[in-house]
């Protein structure tokens, strides 16, 4: 009895297609939504010499081929942490986490597009 196993190729190439795609797709999301976040977080950041605002910025590593890929989005500003979290005698002036927080849902929902879209 003959075994036609073309559609399971077929569907092989698609899976593998789609996987290239969605990667490329979800590395550009992942870059915009950091910088949105930094965008965001700078606005946010509280100002008296502008030092914190422009020491914030984006490292991306990776390019999503391999399907691992970072960003950290954050101050280099030494007291930058304290401005977010606060200390005992200052309150906390957050702005890295509401960056995050206006963003996220965005790339969450950008991520479930690119799932349900994939094949």
């Amino acid at each position: 009895m003959p075994i036609d196993i073309s559609e399971v190729r077929a569907l092989g190439a698609r899976l593998d297609n789609a996987g290239r795609r969605v990667g490329a797709d979800a590395s550009q999301l992942l870059r915009a939504t950091a910088l949105r976040i930094q965008a965001d977080a700078q606005q946010l950041a509280p100002v008296d010499t502008g030092y914190l605002r422009n020491s914030i910025s984006t490292t991306i590593t990776g390019n999503g081929n391999a399907g691992i890929m970072t960003a950290e989005i954050g101050p280099t500003a030494e007291y930058g942490i304290y401005q977010e979290y606060g200390t005992s005698v200052m309150p906390p002036q957050p702005f890295m986490g509401p960056a995050a927080d206006r963003n996220l849902p965005g790339f969450t929902a950008g991520l479930a597009q690119l799932a349900t879209r994939g094949l």
